[in-house]
């Protein structure tokens, strides 16, 4: 896709962006009838003709007329045709001026409620589809203002806040959008995503208190009861007012600021002056409304920020953003730092268009990440991962060598040696059965995988080393921390939603080719005539050597050794050799079975085994791979 369009179809008002892919940085507001932000409505006049935003609100030749249909999207299914009109009508004026060209490389990234599930989703964009619109996606309102809060230069909040925990707070006309954000992923909160409570309620306070305080109150509420067109009309002017005064609280404290609304429905048109000062502005958060049920702005509000505190079971929020028009509101920034000590509050300079300019970016980022996988999904197809691997295969050989010997030695050679010399194994040649059993047993117990995971742990170092001369490029081409895709950054990180363990990755239980080849190569070596290896040497073992020449003499050569090692040797015998021998006995072989080990690992079973290891551990790196470009995505709802 070359450009993305981001619509922001609100209750109230909408916004429409765009940005290329190449050429530009920022998402740039598309005016519609020459306004940036401008009211959702439209109307249909008697010649036909489709009418949308401030026109349609008070065009007085007109079939139809709707407005604030978008909040009622998930109760009421008649409004799909008010937003498929009104979409169309966006449509329209877009390409009358020149700003989308049919069949131009381009998509729209719409934004909806992050309480909607996949099913209104899809909804909504058959919606659009059915308007005539290019592709199309439907994204969380909230993921899009995180995007443009993640892009701005203005906050210079990076890639980094997609690790941390944050809150979005959207509050639009009609309803105020929570979404809890960790990892990037939005979590499910209790709120359903939505309170049905928007900058829409402080509107029409300011609204009747105008009225009440106008010259003929009773003219304008019937003007209003009459033509609804005009109410919402003066209430845009109310949002305009009141959203100037909450931009610069500080210079209005000792002025009031004043718009009046002139109205044509009548013969005679009526005046009505608008008004914000101090006084005005603490009833817009502090007056209760019927609508609320008898509660004011700020105790819903507040109410909704604690439910939304006590829903959180992970770690608490370090940032809340918060977008939408009222979001300029000092007092509601102070609420959230009340609820929310720990985090860190902010707000655009530009909140009503945060979430149109989100969901251009969104569009962008798709590109890129389609574009970034596609890379990784090259990199995995390729045989560099299996090349780099079979490089490196002797070093893991030798570290599973150096972790392993020793504790086979302590925990099973010696205990079975021992059971031999207090007679609880009759004979030499039952060795060999059971320590192959118990050594088998050990690697395949909790302590066995942990010896094997600390070598796969040392050996993974340098396998991430190698990699990362494959993954730095891509990082470098897709603007991504090289940290994304480093296996060394996995294996030490805890609070990312994949905790990549070494003994996981390696699947110790998995490869039992390695693990059976261990068995039977330090079976040979210690047993190498069950035992014999062990106790047949040295001083101490002039007993047995003299048991040994006296087989000899006695049956010759070729048939001693079955002779001894069937041989139920007396106990007293057995016991002149003491203990201390057998342990310095293992010390002095330790090196002689790690040297041998490792080189019939790394020869003599060269073909039975490394074939299979570098196969499954390439896949599994691989596959860690996948789960790490997963963290570097954005996911967009």
């Amino acid at each position: 896709m070359e450009r993305f369009y981001g619509f922001d179809l609100g209750d109230a008002e909408s916004a429409v962006t765009r940005l290329n892919k190449t050429d530009q940085e920022v998402p740039e507001v598309l005016p519609v009838q020459e306004a940036g932000s401008f009211i959702t409505a439209w109307a249909m006049r008697r010649d036909g003709k489709l009418l949308i935003g401030e026109g349609a609100c008070y065009e007085p030749d007109v079939l139809q007329r709707r407005l604030r249909f978008k909040s009622r999207f998930l109760t009421d299914t008649s409004v799909r045709s008010d937003i498929k009109s009104f979409a169309a009508g966006v449509l329209g004026e877009l390409l009358l001026q020149g700003d989308l060209i049919r069949g131009d490389d381009q998509c729209f990234y719409v934004g909806c409620p992050a309480g909607w599930d996949k099913s209104a989703r899809e909804d909504y964009r058959e919606i659009f589809e059915s308007a005539g619109y290019p592709p199309l996606k439907v994204v969380s309102e909230s993921r899009a203002a995180l995007v443009s809060a993640c892009r701005s230069r203005h906050l210079q909040v990076g890639y980094d806040i997609l690790s941390r925990p944050v809150l979005v707070v959207d509050i639009g006309s009609s309803t105020t959008d929570f979404a809890y954000i960790m990892s990037g992923r939005e979590v499910e909160l209790k709120t359903g995503g939505e309170v049905s409570l928007g900058g829409g309620i402080m509107d029409e306070i300011l609204l009747e208190e105008a009225i009440d305080a106008s010259f003929d109150p009773a003219r304008i509420r019937k003007i209003f009861s009459e033509n609804e067109a005009w109410r919402t009309y003066s209430e845009f002017a109310a949002r305009r007012l009141k959203e100037k005064y909450f931009s610069d609280e500080e210079y209005w404290k000792n002025e009031t600021l004043t718009q009046t609304v002139t109205i044509r429905a009548q013969l005679l048109p009526a005046r009505l002056k608008l008004s914000m000062n101090p006084e005005i502005a603490d009833k817009l958060i502090n007056k209760k409304v019927e609508r609320l049920g008898g509660r004011s702005f700020k105790e819903v509000f507040t109410e909704s920020l604690v439910q939304v505190r006590q829903s959180i079971t992970d770690k608490q929020p370090e940032l809340i953003f918060m977008t939408g028009g009222v979001s300029r509101l000092a007092a509601i920034r102070d609420w959230c730092r009340e609820i929310f000590p720990e985090a860190v509050v902010i707000c655009g300079s530009e909140p009503e268009f945060s979430v149109a300019k989100g969901l251009a970016y969104c569009g962008k980022i798709d590109e890129e990440l389609r574009e970034f996988k596609a890379d990784i999904a090259a990199l995995i197809d390729s045989t560099a991962v299996e090349d780099l691997v079979e490089k490196n295969i002797g070093v893991l050989y030798h570290s599973t060598v150096e972790n392993i010997v020793d504790p086979i030695l302590e925990k099973v050679a010696l205990p079975v040696i021992d059971r031999w010399r207090d007679g609880a194994i009759d004979r030499l040649a039952d060795i060999d059965r059971i320590m192959e059993k118990e050594i088998d047993e050990f690697l395949h117990s909790a302590e066995g995988r942990e010896l094997l995971a600390k070598s796969v742990a040392s050996w993974l170092k340098s396998i991430s080393y190698g990699l990362e001369e494959h993954t730095m490029p891509i990082c470098v081409r897709h603007n991504v921390p090289y940290s994304a895709l480093s296996l060394n950054s996995y294996l030490s990180l805890s609070d990312i939603d994949i905790r990549v363990e070494a003994k996981n990755l390696f699947a110790v239980e998995e490869i039992t080719w390695l693990i059976d080849a261990i068995v039977s190569v330090v079976v040979g070596l210690l047993c190498g005539g069950s035992g014999v290896a062990l106790i047949a040497s040295g001083v101490q073992g002039i007993l047995i050597g003299f048991i040994i020449s006296a087989l000899v003499l006695a049956l010759g050569k070729e048939h001693m050794q079955g002779a001894f090692l069937k041989m139920n040797i007396p106990h007293p015998l057995r016991r002149l050799m003491p203990k201390s021998y057998l342990r310095s006995r293992t010390d002095k072989i330790s090196s002689e079975v790690k040297k041998n080990l490792y080189e019939k690992l790394e020869n003599e079973k060269n073909e039975e085994i490394t074939e299979h290891l570098i196969t499954d551990i390439s896949q599994q790196i691989e596959r860690c791979l996948t789960k790490m470009a997963e963290i570097v995505e954005i996911p967009l709802g």
